[in-house]
């Protein structure tokens, strides 16, 4: 079995892990945001700020895994 072979199918089952990770998490997120405004309406432009600010540091998360496997593979 070739090593460079290996190397790569772990990086795309590393970046597809973060992904759907990511995927997932900013689903929850969006999902409680929605169910927060429903109850308090009046309170929808902090939950929103809350909401963008959580969603945008899974982000990071999940392009810093997708970056490292990429490293892994184009070491």
């Amino acid at each position: 079995m070739d090593i460079d072979l290996t190397y790569s199918g772990l990086a795309a089952l590393g970046s597809g892990l973060a992904v759907v990770g990511a995927g997932l998490g900013i689903g929850k997120i969006g999902s409680s945001a929605m169910d927060a405004i429903a109850r308090q309406p009046e309170a929808s432009g902090k939950i929103q700020n809350a909401m963008i600010v959580a969603a945008a540091l899974i982000e990071g998360a999940a392009l810093f895994g997708i970056v490292t496997t990429l490293l892994a593979v184009f070491k």
